[in-house]
């Protein structure tokens, strides 16, 4: 099989679309098929062995590693060259233009995959007053696709009720082969403790941006006596949450990958994910592969890989006072004074995340890309007609060079 990518995030860019992006390529490729990735340039030319055609971009100035790209006409050309059987766009926003665009000229199967809550996090930049206008955008360009993908049942209830159709969910994965509890580090522990081995360590990691609610762990200082807590990642609101924590016993850790943050989350105490907006929550299903249990938010794709109480510790977001039943500091003192129940969940997390390899996960995207190519080649292209494509070339042209202008200094 010939599989096209098109993605806005690729390495070095550390994120969960990466993360979902890169795992499946090597599955692919292990399995023998073509992957050509089209992606923003700045990354590797190729990956497991599939060319990553780089399109010339800029970096978004409000955050550096987010590189945008806008569609050329070249790759109409990489692609009649390459002649997939199934393009996959990843959550398509500038360059994803093209990708949509292209495989409705060229009659390529399309399944466009939903990673990001784009509506929720309009709330947390006080663009909330945009949100049905981006809903009514997201109904065009999911309407185009083949097939749409959803990381979690609760988005695809979300989008099914917002009028868009043809859902299937991209099962969770895991790699529970790096991810585990033997990584323990006595060292990376020390340098998360800020020395204080002995104290109770919470980790968090992920991007550091507004709709992680990154800032809402300060209270959990107490909540846990000598809690020490570790936040691992970067983002645009690194420098506010320094300040912000400056003070309190907190290491800003930066970007961590591989085996030192197998590492990390072996060697914490607790795993705290305060987002309300996570559409899977990738992180969770690595800190429950190395044995360290989560406490994570009864809201978006969280529900899907957490059990409350079974496999992890879930917080109501309606709850917000730290004094609250079911509030994410009530939660976790919960968590923390319950030692044999945390080692309960230790054992079951592990062993719910071992039957979600990403081998498992890629083998049924497959299946549905395979389906995908089969309603086309036995009911013919969806597409009617040009009328029907998402834009117009040179309007698809137009709106991103304003959108660049607008972002752009």
């Amino acid at each position: 099989m010939k599989v096209a990518i098109v993605t806005e995030s690729f390495l070095p860019k550390i994120d969960g679309i990466v993360t979902m992006l890169s795992n499946t390529v090597e599955c692919l490729r292990r399995d023998g098929d073509e992957v050509m990735i089209f992606a923003p340039s700045g990354g590797p030319s190729e990956l497991f062995g599939a060319e990553v055609v780089a399109m010339p971009s800029v970096a978004f100035p409000l955050y550096k590693e987010l590189r945008l790209a806008l569609p050329r006409t070249s790759m109409r050309q990489k692609l009649e060259e390459f002649q997939p059987d199934v393009l996959h766009a990843f959550e398509p926003v500038l360059l994803g233009v093209g990708g949509i665009y292209y495989s409705a000229e060229l009659r390529i199967p399309l399944v466009i995959s939903y990673h990001t809550n784009l509506p929720a996090y309009l709330r947390y930049y006080r663009l909330g007053f945009i949100e049905k206008s981006t809903w009514s955008l997201m109904r065009v360009r999911h309407g185009r696709a083949n097939l749409n993908l959803c990381t979690s049942t609760a988005m695809m209830d979300e989008l099914a009720g917002h009028g868009i159709d043809h859902l299937a969910l991209w099962e969770r994965a895991v790699d529970a082969d790096r991810f585990r509890p033997g990584m323990v580090s006595p060292e990376l522990r020390s340098r998360l403790t800020g020395g204080s081995s002995e104290s109770p360590l919470l980790l968090y990691v992920g991007r550091l941006s507004a709709e992680k609610d990154v800032g809402r762990l300060k209270e959990l200082f107490s909540v846990v006596p000598g809690m020490r807590l570790a936040i691992v990642g970067d983002g645009p609101l690194r420098s506010d949450l320094e300040r912000q924590f400056q003070g309190t016993a907190t290491v800003f850790a930066g970007y961590m990958k591989g085996d030192e943050l197998a590492k990390a989350y072996a060697s914490a105490d607790l795993f705290v994910l305060p987002s309300r907006t996570e559409t899977l929550g990738l992180v969770l299903l690595e800190a429950m592969a190395a044995g360290c249990p989560v406490v994570a938010c009864r809201a978006g794709g969280v529900p899907d890989a957490v059990e409350d109480g079974v496999t992890g510790f879930l917080f109501d977001p309606q709850q917000g006072h730290p004094e609250q039943d079911g509030s994410l500091a009530a939660t976790v003192r919960r968590a923390w004074e319950n030692n044999r129940r945390r080692e309960a969940i230790r054992q079951n997390a592990r062993q719910d995340v071992e039957r979600h390899s990403w081998a498992r996960a890629t083998s049924e995207l497959r299946q549905m890309y395979s389906q995908v190519i089969h309603d086309k080649a036995k009911y013919g292209w969806r597409v009617r007609d040009k009328a029907e494509i998402p834009l117009p070339k040179r309007l698809a042209a137009g709106i991103a060079r304003g959108t660049l202008r607008t972002l752009l200094p």
